[in-house]
């Protein structure tokens, strides 16, 4: 097999599997989109090992495209953004298929035709963005990619009115970006003199041209990626999103603005000056606090997701810019150490984060709600689901012996090894960066042991949760499939060792030709450490079993409770709700998050003074979109009602204006040439 006929494979299991979708009834739908979304996953991820074990491919297929030539070229840092697609995407296609069967609150607009044709199709979108070969190429793949992504957040627009606004700003922010992008690539092959990444590779730009180029194509990428403060879509398309497309999203498809940034700042610029990757870096880092504060006050779980996909994205971020600014310096060690954790990273919230979404994908379909105070109980109603959640939610918070651990620990091992010998900005930066890496953890941890603690443990909250029922076999075995991956990420992550090694060797500036032996066991130049992720499982496991042992001997043995102390009667009202749970966290950082607060208090008719009942809400509200986006919109729209005016219907105006804009432009590309 040849990544050639893996490529084709995906091309023809999305165009049958899309037609055979449309026109099957509505029973055998959901499998046949399902599968082929499975089978197109299944030949990204052939084409992505073939790319990681040594091929490489490349084609071009004249007047394919409008003025352009499709190209293709894959290497290895090309196959493993397929392998992380394709791994999703066979995970995400099985789950689809017991999700959109039956009727439940959220798989009635996931089950039609538009969604389940489209589903293939977006996987397909994304399995080829990474394979383009020429600037033409990448942007009608990325704009494929956000029509089909776009029409899928759209599927239950009728059900709800929260998902046609969550569109619209979906929609928007999305082709900002791609504006943003095509302005800087544009720019770039006109200065390089062709379009295509071997052109772009080898041209002469000038460093100013190289800095607005990168800076466009920053702001487009990380707008993808759902960085601060470019994330304002992020938490509200992801929840409203069907929840196979949330885990597809949500896992895969931001990975591709870190795609983009290294491809175009690491490949094609070839580096660039150290502030280039301070910026990175400090935008990561605000993304990572920013986005697991907004997680940790989150009551609905779809939406705490959705920030804590912002938190990761930053601390990705965060080792890119990190290991651009040691690469700008010479020190390819460090470089290679810290962009390895970011793919690692990204590897490892792939896993998680899918496990993560199907699991709040099965509550929602099971209960109706994702408000996670109107949850709980749901260990003794959906067992399985609880489980796989809970090992997802120990990956996302970072613990022993989650997959999560392992890559912020290697990350944290680059920050802190690039403080020896440091000058005045790393002096600054890298301490910085540890502290970030640090708090980030520790308020992912409050964050997800509240996800975990209020949605599934203690006793049900509504009739919903108390007679809920477990997932169809069909989405417990697609999420056992990503925690089973996430599994063995974190016990044997020297298995992706070679394939990071590979993609980083695409990255010159980056890559010193040491392998990454182990990922976690490095012995490179001038750095030694080492970390046995089973032997932590076992040690855990062990400390485990002793306190449990401990505990059981030394509880008394009792008959009977005198005195009960109010455990004989417990009741829902008595448990930690998320609100009040977040609440310690919400007064800590209240400068940051700014909590509205709303009490109502009811008298009793009789007296004034006899309280009949009293209802606490609060209300934490994003700041930055809050402040940031308002004015923006308000400024755009006075524009248009401005320009507006000029359409009275008068063809010479008309005419005018279009000499106008013509006389312009021929002014620009003589003064730029």
């Amino acid at each position: 097999m040849t990544i050639s006929w893996a490529l084709l494979g995906v091309l023809l299991s999305a165009g049958l599997g899309a037609l055979a979708a449309v026109a099957s009834p509505p029973r055998p739908r959901a499998v046949v989109a399902g599968l082929s979304t499975c089978a197109v996953g299944a030949f990204g991820v052939l084409a992505g090992v073939l790319a990681l074990s040594g091929q490489t491919f490349s084609a071009t297929v004249p007047q394919l495209l409008p003025l352009s030539e499709a190209v293709i070229a894959v290497d290895a840092l090309s196959g493993l953004f397929c392998v992380l697609i394709g791994g999703v995407a066979v995970i995400a296609g099985l789950y689809s298929i017991g999700y959109t069967g039956g009727d439940h609150a959220d798989g009635i607009g996931a089950g039609s035709r538009t969604a389940q044709g489209l589903l293939p199709v977006f996987v397909a979108t994304m399995i080829l963005v990474p394979v383009a070969g020429n600037v033409t190429t990448f942007l009608v793949l990325w704009e494929l990619m956000a029509l089909a992504s776009l029409a899928l957040v759209f599927a239950e627009h009728r059900l709800r009115p929260a998902v046609g606004d969550a569109g619209v700003w979906y929609g928007a922010m999305t082709h900002a970006g791609l504006v943003a992008i095509l302005l800087g690539l544009v720019l770039f092959a006109s200065k390089a003199g062709g379009e295509s990444f071997e052109a772009l590779r080898s041209a002469d730009v000038s460093t100013p041209v190289q800095s607005v180029v990168f800076g466009l194509v920053f702001l487009g990428f990380g707008s993808k990626a759902g960085l601060v403060p470019l994330h304002v879509w992020l938490p509200r398309a992801h929840p409203e999103a069907p929840s196979p497309v949330s885990a597809l999203m949500s896992a895969a498809m931001v990975t591709l603005g870190l795609y983009g940034v290294l491809r175009v700042g690491f490949d094609l610029l070839g580096g660039g000056p150290r502030w280039w990757w301070l910026l990175v870096l400090s935008v990561g880092g605000l993304s990572a606090l920013y986005g697991v504060l907004q997680a940790s006050v989150a009551v609905d779980l779809k939406r705490l997701l959705g920030y804590s996909t912002t938190e990761n994205l930053g601390l990705i971020m965060l080792g890119v810019g990190a290991g651009g600014m040691f690469a700008a310096d010479g020190n390819r060690t460090l470089a290679s150490l810290l962009v390895g954790a970011a793919l690692l990273h990204a590897i490892n919230h792939a896993g998680f984060k899918t496990v993560l979404f199907l699991g709040a994908g099965s509550v929602l379909r099971s209960t109706g709600s994702r408000h996670l105070d109107s949850l709980g109980g749901l260990v003794s109603r959906m067992p399985a689901t609880t489980a796989l959640f809970g090992v997802g939610a120990l990956a996302a918070a970072a613990l022993p012996p989650g997959n999560g651990f392992v890559s912020e620990w290697l990350l944290l091992q680059g920050l802190i090894h690039g403080l020896s010998g440091a000058d005045a900005v790393v002096a600054v930066a890298m301490p910085l960066a540890v502290g970030v890496v640090a708090l980030t953890a520790g308020l992912g941890v409050a964050t997800f042991v509240k996800a975990f603690g209020v949605g599934f443990l203690a006793r049900p909250r509504s009739a919903a949760a108390a007679a809920a029922k477990e997932a169809p076999a069909t989405m417990r075995v697609a999420m056992l499939l990503g925690a089973v991956a996430c599994a063995v990420l974190a016990i044997v992550p020297a298995a992706v060792g070679p394939a990071l090694t590979n993609a980083l060797a695409v990255l010159p500036t980056v890559q010193d030709g040491a392998p990454l032996s182990g990922v976690v066991t490095l012995r490179l130049t001038g750095i030694e450490g080492s970390m046995s992720p089973l032997l932590i499982l076992v040690g855990l496991l062990v400390a485990a079993l002793l306190v449990v042992a401990l505990v059981r001997r030394g509880l008394p043995r009792r008959e009977s409770l005198v005195w009960g102390c109010g455990g004989t009667r417990l009741d829902p009202r008595m448990e930690y709700t998320a609100t009040s749970f977040a609440e310690p966290l919400t007064r800590v950082f209240d400068d940051v998050l700014r909590p509205e607060y709303d009490v109502d208090v009811t008298h009793h008719m009789e007296s004034q003074y006899l309280i009949e009942s009293v209802r606490y809400r609060q209300r934490v509200d994003d700041r930055l979109e809050a402040a940031l986006y308002p004015p923006v919109l308000a400024g755009s729209t006075k524009i248009a009602a401005t320009l507006s005016r000029l359409q009275n219907g008068s063809v010479h105006r008309y005419l005018a204006l279009g000499l106008l804009g013509l006389v312009t432009v021929l002014v620009i590309v003589g003064l730029s040439t």
